[in-house]
């Protein structure tokens, strides 16, 4: 059975004035239900979205179905091709006052690729369903699904690149001491045909990037600035690029990244202090990259520290059902053949498997710092790590001043991480309106300062 659910007026005002995009599209009821299919794959076979039918959009008005009996046809269409379940969502929307019932289809990413009722796959890219006909097309797709994954494809190159490496021979001496490199490797399917697989080159190759040249390597970026995008003039070195298999190439980008870390300073209450990340948590990010990573893409994965944070790009996008918001409590591995075999190296760096975002999570809060962000960007897994603390902009600034005299809105701004000068304006207009600051006296408009008052003594130390 659907649900109705009654929208309340400012609702209803939120829904009308939605703009149509990569997660929404709102159409009208004559618009035919195989038509309508399009939308529906196109959303699954993406990051998901919301399907409105009942708005007309010259001009944009409310006008549904006459009942719900009237969104049979569609019901019937749409439930043969996408049932009613965990991926697909149905309920129908009123209003008081309006023209009837709006059917919304909540389409969660699936697992598989779906196909419209004209047999066709369809991918959403913004405001546009676009067909997905190219057999290229087609196989990538199925790899952002993790239906295939690139790590099985053989590589043209001899057998010896992998046979004979001191990688295997060390790993089966530790691992496997009886085993003998040919019979172990095809036993786990990364001989194919007397050739190496993508996955067997990763792990074991003296040096993948000479073999799977921009597919395998890792470059990290030093920028001394806090803007959004880092420039030629603000990048304080070349580039470095860390290399080797992928067991290797982890354990030197997290000591690479950590380093260089260390020499960034950062100006709080406390004055100019190191910048500090939770080792863990840096970890399991590269980790996370280098293993789920999508090695069809021709790329590295790149980590760039800034002034105020640390940010890893992975190429690809988030694998099968996974989403930015589900990926804490939702596991699919895009390279299942990797991240089972690294798991058997010594001290491997997928120890807790499944379990490495949360780790990273859990660290940074221990530090009182704000949780990681993860976003899908264009062509990439983007995980950043901010230098910013927990505390509100209030609770920073009244801390700050225990410790100093005064502070002035660029200051604010700093130990806050604003960019804005009228927010932080309002913020500290704020804090005086409520008896925790007062303005310095004899300051001109272009000198103003703010100090504590006795209240915000008080309150500042309570919070300490």
């Amino acid at each position: 059975m659907i649900n109705t659910v009654k929208l309340s007026e400012n609702e209803i005002k939120k829904l009308l004035a939605m703009d149509e995009g990569h997660f929404s599209d709102l159409k009208a009821i004559e618009i035919a239900p195989g038509k309508l299919t399009k939308a529906i794959a196109a959303f699954a076979n993406a990051e998901g979205g919301e399907l409105f039918i009942g708005i007309d959009d010259s001009p944009r008005k409310w006008r549904g179905f006459g009942n719900m009996e009237a969104a049979n046809a569609h019901i019937q269409v749409f439930d043969g091709l996408f049932p009613l379940g965990s991926d697909f969502q149905y309920e129908f929307l009123s209003g008081e006052g309006l023209d009837g019932v709006v059917l919304k289809i909540q389409i969660s990413k699936t697992r598989d690729l779906k196909a419209a009722s004209d047999g066709k796959v369809y991918v959403r890219r913004g405001a546009q369903s676009l067909p997905v006909t190219d057999e290229d097309r087609l196989q990538s797709l199925r790899r952002d699904k993790g239906l295939v994954s690139f790590e099985t494809e053989v590589v043209n190159c001899p057998k010896e690149v992998i046979e004979n490496s001191t990688h295997i021979i060390e790993f089966l001496l530790e691992v496997v001491p009886t085993g003998e490199p040919e019979s172990w490797l095809k036993k786990q399917m990364l001989l194919l045909n007397g050739k190496p697989t993508v996955a067997a080159i990763l792990l074991f190759a003296e040096e993948p990037q000479a073999v799977l040249p921009k597919r395998s390597g890792l470059k990290i970026y030093r920028y001394k600035t806090s803007d959004d995008e880092g420039t030629r003039a603000t990048l304080d070195f070349d580039p470095a690029s860390v290399e080797g298999n992928i067991y290797d190439q982890i354990k030197d980008a997290v000591e690479k990244t950590t380093e260089i870390i260390e020499s960034v300073r950062l100006s709080t209450h406390n004055g100019m202090v190191e910048v500090q990340y939770p080792v863990e948590a840096i970890h399991e990010i590269i980790t996370n990259a280098v293993i789920h990573r999508d090695y069809a893409i021709t790329d590295d994965i790149h980590i760039r520290i800034f002034d105020n944070r640390v940010e890893v790009l992975s190429p690809g996008t988030l694998p099968g059902h996974v989403t930015a918001e589900n990926i804490l409590s939702e596991r699919f591995a895009r390279n299942p053949g990797l991240v089972r075999l690294i798991n058997k190296f010594p001290d491997p760096p997928n120890k807790d498997v499944g379990e490495g975002l949360n780790t990273a999570f859990e660290s940074m809060r221990k530090l009182k710092l704000k949780p990681p962000i993860i976003q899908q960007d264009s062509g990439y897994v983007k995980v950043i790590l901010r230098h910013e603390s927990l505390a509100t902009p209030e609770e920073a600034i009244l801390e700050y001043l225990l410790e100093n005299d005064e502070i002035a809105n660029r200051h604010a701004r700093e130990i806050c991480f604003i960019d804005s000068e009228n927010r932080m304006k309002r913020i500290l207009q704020l804090l005086v309106q409520n008896g925790l600051l007062e303005p310095v006296p004899g300051r001109t408009r272009y000198t103003a300062a703010y100090q504590l008052t006795e209240k915000g003594r008080a309150a500042a130390t309570k919070n300490a």
